[in-house]
């Protein structure tokens, strides 16, 4: 009825090695496509010269990116 193969000395259907085949393949996709999430990159370094620049710039950034979310594009 069944190909039966011999593997190790046992003879084994070919419905359990393709059920086998078709399940690592699907763990293995599951498993690289998991893990963790990256979380939010960080933007480019500031080359502030003084720490008013700096500050300066984060609070210009932050305040864009609070306008930018409203917008709807």
């Amino acid at each position: 009825m069944v190909a039966q193969y011999t593997i190790a000395g046992r003879q084994i259907g070919s419905h359990i090695l393709a059920i086998a085949t078709l399940s690592t393949l699907f763990a293995g996709s599951a498993i690289a496509m998991g893990g963790s999430k990256k979380t939010k990159e960080q933007g480019p370094a500031l080359n502030a010269t003084s720490a008013d620049e700096e500050k300066f710039i984060r609070e210009f950034m932050q305040q864009a990116e609070k306008e930018g979310a409203g917008a709807k594009h």
